[in-house]
């Protein structure tokens, strides 16, 4: 088989979902820069002109003929070019019908419309819920410098799994396959991924050109990372993770162009801040607030705020009750002043003492059992979440919760206290995941360590009484973050989980009753960047009311 000889470029853009404007101004700068390249073949991402996922945008027709209307202004800016790009568009001949579609521009001419066939329906898709599958087989002919290639085009998960229609277009034997999609960030993912698509490309001995979306969309986070692999599967190009790219590749010349891959913390890192910037950015939200505890998810969460806004633009608040330590007040202190943060301390004992003073008449035995205790633990954070919630209001600042995904699994957290915030930056991150990623952002700042140490060896405590840890109220996050991937990432049952990890069933049915007790905050929490592959909310889909046992 010939290799093509064409200069193609991968256009990885981190769109906007519904600024049709804004994307079709990034879409153009790219047409732009391919002139100026001299590149034959240009290729855009899934569903570039809107955006993904679009949802519910879809049922308005206004939306979709802007999408088309769109389509049609860029084509006219293609001459000399073949252009790949996705868009939403009403079926031909039954309009209430919708397709995923890639249109194929060659000199301003519409030369091929394909409607993606396989439609995800698991995790975070949903597109069965707007989309009908195509049967175009997405072979166009094209001659482009004097010579006719033939090109396959699908669109995301028409090449995962079985991959049926990449396989037929295969069979018919096309010069190059290209795939535009727009594939979600898991952590692992986009190394089994470029796998993946390795052996695609070496099965059908043709070579394949992925482009993929970049950039975070709510709790989404795309990472973009494009690549041109060759017929024998071998890698030749690839673009960035987690930044818009324009990557270029010609098959038939020895040149690549690769960017090194992150390691595995670096990449979870990466994909945290980028999705918290473009949060911010996407939005229009220019400052943030946090709580600064002292403790390891706070500290981390103002780091990853500061890498994503600015540190001048993130302000902490520490707000020690009586029962802080002194030590959480100057680590809480030194990591503001370490990294640039403006700050204010705000002590809560005199709130909390009018809390007392007012609410004892309402309550028998206002401390004597655990129920009683913990309603004045949630009173302390819930004092918190005021002072916070003021501060955001005044400030025009985005709060942030601090809460991670062990203590939010379990239920360690106080609605409308330190669950109170817009964006969670650390929501998807399993406690020891937080410990990994301060010591990894320690390990890269060329100014030394901004997180004390302090922080990240002390045993954990929420600090709402004496002495409290939180291994009081939980097992240690050694086991409690294994019992629990086991039941929300794997689906395990709780004997299943026992002897996998070989710990006591009734505290495995213990954590399990935790998890599914506190689905209702679960619900009612802030937005996050989704780093796993069942994150809650979109990912994983349990009801409140839920009378299901567990058995030994």
């Amino acid at each position: 088989m010939k290799k093509p000889d064409l200069n193609i470029a991968m256009a990885q853009l981190n769109v906007k979902v519904g600024d049709l404007a804004g994307n079709q101004r990034l879409i153009l700068d790219a047409i732009q820069e391919a002139r100026n390249e001299h590149i034959d073949v240009l290729v855009f991402t899934e569903l570039a002109v809107c955006g993904y996922p679009p949802e519910d945008l879809l049922f308005h027709q206004q939306f979709l003929d802007d999408c088309y209307n769109c389509v049609k202004q860029i084509a006219d800016h293609t001459d000399g070019l073949v252009v790949i790009l996705g868009f939403p568009r009403n079926h031909p001949n039954e309009p209430e019908l919708l397709h995923n579609s890639a249109a194929l521009i060659q000199d301003g001419e519409i030369k091929m419309i394909y409607d993606k066939q396989k439609l995800p329906n698991y995790l975070v898709f949903d597109e069965k819920r707007y989309f009908t599958s195509g049967s175009h087989d997405g072979i166009a002919e094209l001659t482009i410098n004097k010579q006719t290639y033939s090109i396959g085009v699908t669109i995301c998960e028409d090449i995962w799994y079985e991959a049926e229609p990449v396989v037929y277009q295969a069979q018919q034997g096309v010069d190059l396959l290209i795939n535009i999609s727009a594939s979600p960030y898991a952590a692992g993912k986009i190394e089994s991924r470029i796998a993946m698509l390795q052996r695609r490309a070496k099965r059908f001995s043709t070579p394949l050109i992925y482009c993929n979306l970049v950039g975070g969309q709510d709790e989404l986070i795309f990472d973009g990372t494009s690549c041109a692999i060759d017929a024998a599967g071998e890698l030749k190009a690839l673009a960035p993770s987690f930044d818009a790219a324009f990557t270029t590749i010609n098959f038939s010349q020895p040149q690549t162009q690769i960017t090194e891959p992150n390691s595995p913390l670096a990449e979870l890192y990466d994909a945290v801040v980028s999705c918290t910037r473009d949060y911010f950015q996407k939005n229009g939200f220019t400052k943030a607030v946090l709580g600064l505890s002292g403790g390891i998810d706070s500290a981390l969460t103002a780091v990853i705020a500061a890498d994503a806004i600015g540190a001048e633009n993130v302000t902490g608040v520490l707000m020690p009750s009586k029962y802080s330590s002194d030590h959480s007040v100057t680590d809480a202190q030194i990591l503001a002043d370490t990294l640039g943060l403006p700050s204010h301390v705000v002590p809560i004992k005199p709130m909390h003492q009018s809390f007392h003073k007012f609410l004892e008449p309402l309550f028998n035995e206002f401390y004597d059992d655990y129920f009683h205790r913990q309603t004045d633990e949630n009173i302390q954070a819930r004092i918190r979440g005021v002072l916070l919630m003021a501060f955001s209001n005044n400030s025009n600042a985005i709060l942030l919760c601090t809460s991670n995904k062990s203590e939010t699994s379990v239920g360690y957290t106080t609605l409308y206290g330190d669950m109170a915030g817009g964006f969670a930056p650390i929501k998807d991150l399993f406690k020891l995941q937080v410990y990994a990623l301060a010591e990894y952002r320690n390990s890269i700042d060329p100014a030394g360590p901004v997180i004390p140490l302090n922080t990240i060896t002390k045993p954990p405590s929420a600090e709402l009484r004496p002495d409290q840890k939180d291994s009081d109220s939980l097992p240690e996050y050694e086991v409690l973050d294994e019992i629990l991937k086991a039941y929300l990432h794997q689906h395990k049952d709780a004997a299943q989980i026992a002897k996998a990890l070989n710990q006591d069933i009734e505290l495995v049915i213990k954590v399990l009753k935790m998890i599914d007790r506190n689905e209702y905050k679960r619900q009612q929490a802030a937005p996050g960047p989704r780093v796993t592959q069942m994150a809650f909310g979109k990912d994983r889909r349990m009801p409140i009311t839920n009378g299901f046992k567990h058995q030994q």
